[in-house]
């Protein structure tokens, strides 16, 4: 579950800066949120391998 708090986390953070990008063409902001959607998607991974260990232990 901490791994899930984390992703939640950094989307709320990615939300700023976001808006910048697209409301105010801050292309700076852009690539931040490129780098913060990466780290999203590497946690994400990260997520499903755990809950894939879990599952298969529970069912041995």
């Amino acid at each position: 579950m901490k791994k899930f708090n984390e992703a939640k986390e950094l989307v709320a953070a990615l939300e700023a800066d976001a808006d910048k990008f697209y409301n105010k063409a801050n292309s700076a902001a852009g690539t931040r949120v490129r780098k913060g959607m990466q780290d999203l998607k590497n946690l994400a991974q990260a997520i499903r391998l755990e809950v894939q260990e879990t599952k298969n232990k529970a069912t041995k």
